[in-house]
């Protein structure tokens, strides 16, 4: 029976480039996506950029354009890098829609109307440097709960546990640095608490994995919160109908962004939102959410209940998955392994990543490892070295004695019947996302393939022309095998399979097609499918990748030597004057004489030593790129100089709230700059 499904992945916030982790999530929906139209039901893709909320605003503020210019150039930057990958939407929009604006009225006022809406002051957090009340991915600090440091003011990533920002132990802007204050504003709240008895049958229905189910069980357990759903002027989104200067907050909108995405997409085919939609059409219609486990919580609680207050159907499922790390570790600027998508793509078929991710994802929560010497290996033996190889192997022969014509008898009648019943399995296996269990049948199969070719060995039979029957019959079994191999990684690997079908000269590749077998059947030249993974491109991709963090810490003033572009141009010894700036440029940096009351080394950190720096009033953490130069215990008490109003940065030790200065040629040639004896803590420098 026919099905039909609307698919959706987690909509990409439109303030940064995509990476590797967000790919995880959307190959992963494009090859279900794909599986469930290969399989001839009606499935549809969509996705949006998530275009709203203060960091959008401050980024176009930033580049001089406005929040409109900026949503349109991000959006336009993740389509080329989704549509290079081979993701293939039905439609992608954007959050900042006419449709998007609709139905979130639509759907705050149907709650409303039920009695879900409150309003109340309530004390929130403003920067009192640029003049704004903070939203919580602008806020950081201890988590009330686990106490983890540099926690975000909405949930902390370590304990999953959700709180107000103003929980939040010694909290900081991220905007400026400043402490935040408390001002009381009035906002609107969504009463989930409403909803409990819904929310606890509905997450233990099936819908979710079942990892998933038990932690909401945790958060049932701690009692459900009312959720402020909105913001304050100066914001980037909806107003709030009836509430000048407060806007709907991000989170309620962008969910809403899956139905506004379809929506338009009905107007552009023709079909019936209500149809997917509405209440009566659970049932006939699934409806399913691919989103990572860090964001569970909106998606599972709050976005049913928006949906149940107003009257639409909620969701047949909502697939998580875990986080990627690279080579067993967090991705990290440093080594070169927080890969943007562009810059993997510029060195390296998008489908060797394609195949790596699904050969490591399960239908679990469970995080998954990009291991480069791994990737490299796999690729190369699984694709290169088992499937494209039986192609290769046999075309030839096909070529050269046949005229490119299969035999018109299938010779191995029984190993080409293995091969089509394990469909079966290979399809349970997409069905549940496991596709970590669909790789290696497949691979399974390829190894028996490659085993039948290599003991038949037609390179030796064709040597004698009488046999070269039995040659006929070999190689059309091989590339029969090949066919059952190239329909059941389709999913996977579009690119090489639509390659692989001109190859084949068949009209499909679709999951039912492989059970006619190609008997007397004429195949087109071959030309080589997929290539070796290289490890200089991938050397040359981590190298691309990589940020030098110095600036976070000391600022030596770079040499000659370390400007490898302009070495031969500047006279030795002698550094570049730098672009000239005007006086209120520089009135901007706040520089403070600070002494240095502890210093100690970071074990992990070649180049880093971790300082503690007494302002007067305060004392700050700084990392600074010394410790070639100096040894922790000579620095103590001594006075320097540092930049007192450089925003925070977070890195792998810790959160370093500034910069000392120091000049020299680097290596043992680092000074700090010292202020005389004499100076006080905290003066500024003038």
């Amino acid at each position: 029976m026919t099905r039909r499904l609307l698919v959706t992945s987690a909509l990409p916030y439109a303030n940064g480039s995509i990476h590797l982790g967000h790919l995880v999530e959307y190959i992963q929906t494009d090859i279900w996506v794909r599986f469930q139209k290969s399989r001839g039901h009606d499935c549809i893709y969509v996705c949006a950029d998530d275009a709203h909320g203060t960091a959008i605003m401050l980024k176009a503020e930033q580049n001089g354009i406005s929040p409109e210019a900026q949503i349109a150039n991000v959006k336009a930057e993740h389509e080329a890098d989704f549509a290079a990958f081979h993701i293939e939407f039905d439609n992608y929009y954007s959050t900042h829609s006419p449709e998007n604006k609709a139905f979130s009225e639509y759907i705050y006022l149907k709650n409303r109307e039920g009695g879900h809406i409150a309003t109340r002051p309530i004390r929130q957090l403003f920067d009192p440097e640029k003049q704004l009340f903070l939203a919580d991915r602008f806020i950081k600090g201890e988590c009330p709960k686990c106490g983890e440091k540099d926690q975000y003011g909405d949930s902390c990533e370590k304990c999953g546990a959700t709180y107000s920002p103003t929980e939040l132990k010694n909290p900081y802007s991220t905007i400026s640095g400043a402490t935040p204050i408390e001002k009381e504003s009035e906002h609107y709240f969504f009463k989930l608490p409403d909803f409990e008895a819904m929310l606890k049958e509905w997450t233990r229905s099936g819908g979710l994995q079942s990892e998933v189910a038990n932690k909401l069980g945790e958060w049932f357990e701690s009692g459900l919160n009312d959720w402020d759903i909105s913001r304050d002027a100066p914001y980037f989104g909806f107003e709030i109908p009836d509430a000048p200067n407060k806007y709907f907050y991000v989170w309620l909108d962008a969910p809403i962004g899956y139905m506004a995405s379809f929506k338009n997409l009905c107007e552009q085919r023709g079909l019936n939102f209500d149809d997917y939609w509405a209440l009566d059409a659970d049932g006939k219609t699934e409806v399913y959410h691919f989103i990572g486990k860090d964001i569970m919580y909106f998606h599972a609680l709050f976005w049913p209940a928006m949906l149940d207050g107003a009257g639409f159907r909620k969701p047949t499922g909502i697939f998580a998955h875990g986080f990627l790390t690279v080579n067993g570790q967090k991705m990290s600027k440093s080594r070169g392994t927080f890969i943007k998508a562009r810059s993997y793509l510029d060195n390296l078929n998008p489908e060797y990543l394609r195949y790596y991710f699904a050969s490591k994802l399960s239908g679990s929560v469970e995080d998954i490892d990009l291991n480069l010497e791994d990737f490299m290996a796999k690729v190369n033996s699984d694709l290169v070295g088992k499937v494209v190889n039986i192609a290769s192997r046999c075309q030839g022969f096909i070529h050269k004695l046949f005229d490119g014509k299969l035999a018109t008898v299938c010779s191995e009648p029984v190993l080409l019947a293995q091969f089509i019943e394990a469909g079966d399995s290979i399809a349970e296996h997409y069905e549940n996302r496991d596709f970590s269990k669909t790789v290696r049948e497949i691979m399974a199969l390829a190894d028996k393939a490659n085993e039948y070719i290599a003991q038949q060995a037609p390179w030796a039979l064709a040597k004698d022309p009488a046999n070269h029957a039995q040659v006929h019959a070999v190689c059309s079994v091989g590339l029969n095998m090949f066919r059952q191999l190239i329909t059941y990684l389709a999913p996977i690997l579009p690119v090489t399979v639509a390659a692989s079908q001109q190859f084949l000269n068949v009209e499909s590749l679709a999951w039912d097609a492989r059970k006619e077998l190609l008997l007397g059947h004429s195949i087109n030249a071959f030309t080589p499918l997929m290539t070796r993974v290289e490890k200089d491109k991938v050397a040359a991709m981590v190298d691309a990748s990589k940020e030098d963090l110095t600036a976070t810490g000391a600022a030596p003033a770079p040499t000659v030597k370390d400007k490898k572009s302009k070495a031969a141009a500047e006279p030795k010894g002698i550094e570049p004057i730098a672009p000239t700036i005007n006086i209120d440029d520089f009135a901007k940096i706040d520089l403070r004489i600070a002494k240095i009351v502890n210093a100690e080394h970071i074990p992990e950190a070649a180049k880093l030593l971790k300082l503690t720096l007494d302002l007067g009033n305060e004392q700050r953490t700084v990392f600074a790129g010394i410790k070639s130069a100096y040894k922790p215990e000579d620095l103590i008490g001594k006075l320097t100089v540092m930049v007192a109003n450089l925003a925070p940065r977070q890195m792998k030790f810790g959160v370093s709230e500034g910069m000392v200065l120091a000049a020299g040629a680097g290596g043992s040639e680092i000074f700090l700059l010292s202020p005389d004896s004499g100076a006080m803590a905290g003066m500024k420098v003038k």
